[in-house]
């Protein structure tokens, strides 16, 4: 399993989200630019930065994700209320990897995203917020009709890079309740799956790839804190010999 560190982006800050509350962020004190290339420097080769300022329609934080594009030696897999053909277009050019789609916007114009998978193949991430079984849209404030599962029937196979999976339940605390939710999705998806909210320490890096299906999960805070290291944690992730696991590029 690929470990895939994470910087949430507000007003050109490092931030951290509890509970999905964007009005009330935790702030780090770091540069996001050195934190990604440290990052690097400990083995990541794609990482995730989501523009909350975009997301939240309140900012840009374009220049600071532009210099991590250019100066990062990874990979940028690049999040942040895209929701049309021109935008994600313009980011694909300026060098972004990997740009994440919202399952409301998809659920809004399904055909744009299939079109948009076929015309940028594995480089588009369809992203699955669940709260109390049901996803969530504009930023985590609204619960919508659609069930996980039918985001994941409805687009699985289009050429997506991957599904991004967040369980917002296990930001507030409910492990068990994450497994679940990706065990139920691993059984049904065939793209790879991205696991999201669900590492606070090694244990969940441990169990996680262990699901068949998870091919990779995102990890954040736990880095800010120094709760976990990343070099040693992608050991922990890492197959064992001769051990089948999902293929993620």
């Amino acid at each position: 399993m690929k470990l895939i560190p994470t910087l949430q982006l507000k007003d050109g800050k490092v931030v951290t989200l509890t509970g999905g509350r964007i009005a009330d962020p935790v702030i780090w004190h770091v540069d996001p630019v050195a934190t990604a290339k440290d990052w690097t420097e400990a083995g990541a080769d794609l990482i995730q930065v989501t523009n909350l300022d975009w997301a939240s329609d309140e900012g840009d934080n374009s220049e600071v994700v532009e210099r991590i594009i250019r100066e990062v030696p990874a990979r940028v897999q690049l999040a942040g209320g895209f929701g049309t053909e021109a935008g994600v277009d313009d980011w694909i050019n300026r060098g972004a990897a990997r740009l994440v789609i919202g399952a409301a916007r998809a659920a809004r114009n399904p055909e744009l995203i299939k079109w948009l998978a076929r015309k940028h193949p594995d480089m588009i991430v369809l992203s699955v917020d669940v709260y109390q079984g049901r996803v969530m849209a504009d930023a985590w404030r609204v619960k919508t009709a659609f069930e996980p599962e039918m985001m994941i029937r409805e687009f699985d196979g289009g050429g997506l890079a991957a599904i991004l999976l967040t369980d917002i339940d296990a930001d507030i605390e409910e492990t068990d309740a994450s497994l679940s939710l990706i065990t139920r999705a691993a059984a049904l998806a065939r793209t790879p799956l991205i696991a999201s909210g669900m590492v606070r320490g090694m244990d969940d890096i441990s169990r996680l790839k262990y699901v068949r299906n998870v091919a990779a999960a995102l990890v954040g805070r736990p880095l800010l804190s120094r709760d976990i290291d990343l070099a040693e944690a992608m050991a922990v992730a890492r197959a064992e010999p001769g051990e089948k696991v999902a293929e993620f590029r």
